[in-house]
């Protein structure tokens, strides 16, 4: 599969590297973690280029690189890996998105045509280096509207070690997202939909 990631730094990085042992082609719309021999390109051109594209920037970067796309993730599953805050000096982090609003929703009003797919946004990539391939294997959490994305994703978070768990639509990304009781949860598969549950009746 031809993937296209927007966004290097550590987890761009690190799953850039991951993919590409799994024998996918990758390349990179910014320096990632651990360059080695990623292909870096402009963010329109890793969209152009996957059949998947992985969008993992800064949220305060997220629209101008929608933008700068130009409708090159029409109709292709777009993972989403960000939380929906800006970070200040003076108040740590400000949710960039109105409450009860997940990021991936205010992402999919931007670029209404892409198949948005939330996914790796809940753990570190300190994390998913410790946890990846170990059993019992580390549940990374979805959300989408879309079952070709959902398809999608799901291949991909199996090929690079670690199990899919379907936490529903767009609407539920809040639970996964920065203030979400999902949020850097380190949770076992086995133990995935209990958890799930316990989120979803603690209420968003």
């Amino acid at each position: 599969m031809r993937i296209g990631i927007i966004g290097g730094g550590e987890l761009g990085g690190s799953l850039a590297e991951w993919w590409e042992q799994a024998g996918h082609d990758v390349v990179v719309s910014a320096p990632a973690a651990d360059q080695g021999l990623m292909r870096v390109v402009t963010a329109t051109d890793a969209a152009d280029f996957g059949d998947v594209v992985l969008f993992a920037p800064d949220w305060a970067s997220a629209h101008s690189l929608i933008d700068a796309t130009a409708g090159a993730m029409t109709g292709k599953p777009v993972l989403d890996a960000t939380n929906p805050v800006i970070w200040t000096r003076e108040h740590g982090y400000e949710r960039a998105v109105p409450e009860g609003h997940s990021g991936i929703e205010t992402l999919a009003d931007w670029a209404p045509d892409a198949q948005w797919v939330k996914a790796f946004n809940t753990c570190s990539p300190s994390v998913l280096r410790r946890r990846r391939g170990r059993d019992p294997l580390l549940a990374e959490f979805i959300c989408t509207d879309h079952r070709a994305a959902r398809d999608a994703a799901t291949r991909l978070i199996e090929d690079i070690g670690f199990a899919p768990f379907f936490a529903g639509g767009v609407t539920n990304a809040c639970l996964t997202e920065t203030g979400g009781p999902l949020q850097m949860l380190e949770v076992d598969v086995a133990d995935a939909t209990a958890v799930f549950a316990e989120a979803v009746s603690s209420g968003r």
